[in-house]
């Protein structure tokens, strides 16, 4: 899969960048001819182009009306238009693309998550829809393994699910199972239904994970493993992936289909994230009486600006804007304008940009009655 994991560095990059022509557009796949929600932006380039050269049209008309001049306005298109004709960009099976672009350079990431289009302009780039694409964590991966068939699922934050081909496994992969050895020289026949010795599976699940990992790269999102009798635990022996769940799907998957196997690696990446929010939620109920954790807006955005938070919740949905200044004090506004952000967004981008951990949840998950909640790397002081 094309896609690109913004790292600490870029947030970095992208957050502190300030320029009064700042332009971020997200553009996303368009829907396909049945009415689909899950196409990728390869399966109609020309539409997702179109899309980015309209927003970047709008972005350059909101530019002149505040009098940015016509060498910046010149040098935001010409980005733009190098972007749009880098085929090897395009030809990805991501749902939305990311441009950030301003008269000095431009930065674009390709997401699996299915993005609302958005163009925006002001002094510097809106990373919150970015921000929340990847910080929002419930999604996954189920690997379906068996003795002939080797199926890898995505399972998108959106309720949808899609196979991945497996571009680098041989077809003859599993004949490593019915493999002998004469004259010095490997003889390989088809596996007669008999797994072979322990050593044959740990091999062909080698060659199976090698083709997974090829094709998912981030080690950061949940993979379920559904396996035969034999082969989940010689896949378990060779598995270097760090986020292989250690719950399987307790079936032999050639009997599921892709929407039992969806079904039951949801219901286990949704007890695992439920686990890991309930440990967050209760060692912020420890710090919070020693004032190494807040859930007051004030005293976060302050935090966060100085580096001092380690790890920080906020509601997906909340859409409160302000201006959070320098020093990190929280500057209400009357209405919503070019200089204004999302507020969660913004505290988690200063988050992310001083080395925390950031995690969009849902507003039932938070501890408090509040849109946020952060852990601080040590007490604060009066």
């Amino acid at each position: 899969m094309s896609i690109d994991i913004p790292s600490a560095e870029d947030f970095a990059d992208l957050t502190k960048h300030r320029n009064v022509a700042s332009v971020s557009i997200y553009v996303s796949a368009a829907a396909n001819g049945n009415g689909g929600d899950r196409p990728a932006i390869a399966h109609d380039t020309e539409a997702a182009r179109l899309a980015l050269r309209t927003s970047t049209s709008q972005a350059l008309s909101d530019l002149a009306q505040i009098d940015v001049s016509k060498t910046d306005q010149d040098a935001i298109a010409a980005h733009v238009r190098e972007l749009e004709n880098d085929r090897d960009f395009w030809a990805t099976s991501a749902r939305s693309v990311a441009v950030f672009v301003s008269p000095e350079g431009i930065q674009s990431f390709r997401l699996m998550n299915k993005l609302s289009p958005l163009t925006a302009v002001g002094d510097r780039f809106d990373v919150g829809p970015l921000v929340r694409a990847i910080s929002f964590r419930h999604i996954g991966y189920v690997l379906a393994l068996t003795e002939g068939e080797v199926r890898l699922l995505f399972l998108d934050s959106t309720a949808t699910t899609r196979q991945i081909e497996l571009t680098t496994l041989p077809d003859d992969a599993a004949d490593v199972l019915g493999q002998s050895t004469s004259g010095g020289r490997l003889d390989r026949h088809k596996a007669d239904g008999t797994l072979g010795p322990k050593v044959e599976l740990r091999r062909y699940c080698s060659i199976v994970q090698d083709a997974v990992l090829h094709e998912i790269g981030d080690d950061s999102v949940p993979l379920v493993l559904a396996a035969a009798a034999d082969l989940d635990p010689a896949y378990r022996q060779v598995n270097t992936y760090s986020s292989l769940v250690e719950e399987s799907i307790d079936a032999n998957p050639a009997s599921l289909s892709v929407s039992d196997l969806e079904t039951r690696g949801r219901v286990i990446l949704d007890k695992m994230y439920a686990a890991a929010v309930a440990d967050w939620c209760e060692n912020f109920g420890n710090r919070k009486p020693q004032k190494r954790a807040s859930s007051n807006l004030e005293v976060v955005a302050q935090a966060a600006t100085a580096g001092q938070v380690e790890s920080f919740l906020f509601d997906i949905e909340s859409n409160d804007e302000g201006i959070i200044n320098d020093f990190g004090e929280v500057i209400p506004v009357p209405e919503p304008g070019p200089t204004t952000y999302r507020l969660v967004d913004e505290v988690a981008a200063r988050v992310l940009r001083t080395g925390g951990r950031v995690f969009a949840v849902r507003r039932d998950d938070l501890p408090d009655d509040s849109p946020l909640a952060a852990v601080f790397r040590g007490a604060l002081s009066d």
